[in-house]
């Protein structure tokens, strides 16, 4: 099988650790007779929108929805006001492909150091499914200042009958944020969470939410997350609220499995599962279409001071590529990949700074590279 991969390197040091994540990807493919690679690739990021006022355009799209899947970098640049590029290039694509999960395993592999005392591989490993095109994201709000008094009027009575204040319409200012959370978006990515802890031999799916406060939105996903729940009475299920999760990944993150989450909370909470994984080098993601273009990239951003000192940690990259195999069907490669990954590690010999080596981003690379021609073929 070939497959048409978009390739969008992106900025900072995005277009490095893909690199090494390609190179990784072509040495798999010299492994598997059947498996092909097209790597086409796209200029969208901080340098072509500078040169062109474009972030994406509708023909870039069109020519995205042809491929098989999308392999990014990163995006953020210090010379593009931030949320431009975020907003108008990775959100536009999660949007347009209706990438409604991102998957986050959260797996701490051997001789990786954690921040955690007395926690090891068999104590970190777990999912978080983060619903990943609603919530706060749907870019819904705005600012109020020096309208009419009939334009803030509505603003103006909640302020005074929440908190006693009397704001004055012609001179304060007033942002706002609407959530939204649809049944038919939290149903969907809750089932996801339940079908992905059947196919991983799980049997515990946590729902984070904030009900106890924001109890319209978050009250609504806690009704769907039951009315799914009793379609696997075989799986576990708890509720926590967010903040008491942030603290529980800290105490006890062996007790976790499969963790499904609205878009806001999951966006943080991964990030602290990223450092208790060993930091934000190790940790891929997916932004899932099951029946669409996937989008697969590390989670880190683009870490400007380090573009082109080749010393980016691109494990994470080469692990997004890794998902990116298992969702297209490809299991023996994904597998041959991750064994490939804990080959490099525990033999200590090339490894990046953040995690306690000297070796330079391309070293890891062609080292993750010849251990997945060298490795017998997975069982």
């Amino acid at each position: 099988m070939k497959y048409k991969i978009a390739v969008i390197p992106g900025d900072g040091i995005g277009p490095e650790v893909i690199r090494e994540g390609v190179k990784v990807l072509r040495a798999v493919e010299e492994t598997q007779p059947n498996l092909g690679f097209d790597f086409v690739e796209f200029p969208y990021g901080a340098e072509h929108y500078l040169k062109t006022g474009e972030l994406i355009s509708e023909e870039g799209l069109d020519e995205l929805s042809k491929m098989d899947a999308i392999y990014l970098g990163a995006l953020g640049d210090p010379r593009v006001k931030t949320g431009i590029l975020e907003q108008g290039i990775l959100l536009k694509l999660r949007f347009y492909f209706d990438q409604f999960i991102n998957l986050r395993p959260v797996k701490l592999y051997p001789e990786v150091p954690c921040p955690l005392r007395g926690k090891g591989p068999e104590d970190i490993d777990f999912y978080v499914v983060r619903e990943n095109t609603e919530d706060f994201y749907v870019a819904l709000g705005g600012r109020a200042k020096g309208r009419t008094r009939e334009q803030l009027e509505v603003l103006r009575s909640l302020y005074s009958a929440k908190f006693g204040l009397d704001i004055e319409v012609d001179k304060d200012e007033v942002a706002y944020q609407i959530g939204v959370i649809s049944r038919k978006g939290a149903e969907r990515v809750i089932r996801y969470a339940f079908e992905l802890a059947k196919r991983k031999g799980k049997d515990l799916v946590s729902s984070v939410d904030k009900a106890n406060v924001l109890s319209h939105s978050y009250g609504l996903w806690r009704e769907v997350f039951e009315e799914v729940a009793k379609d696997y009475p075989d799986i576990r299920t708890e509720f926590l609220f967010v903040d008491a999760i942030t603290m529980w990944f800290v105490k006890s993150p062996e007790w976790y499995q499969v963790v499904v989450t609205p878009n806001m909370f999951g966006d943080i909470i991964t990030d602290l599962g990223a450092m208790i994984q060993g930091g934000l080098g190790m940790a891929p993601g997916g932004n899932i279409n099951p029946e669409g273009v996937s989008m697969f990239e590390p989670i880190h951003g683009s870490a400007p001071k380090y573009a082109g000192k080749n010393r980016a940690n691109p494990i994470a990259a080469i692990l997004a590529g890794q998902m990116m195999l298992e969702h297209l069907g490809e299991g023996e490669a994904a597998m041959r990949i991750e064994r490939a990954v804990v080959k490099v590690l525990t033999e200590w010999k090339v490894r990046t700074p953040d995690i306690g080596g000297k070796s330079t981003t391309s070293e890891v690379g062609d080292a993750v590279a010849n251990a997945v021609r060298e490795i017998e073929a997975p069982e």
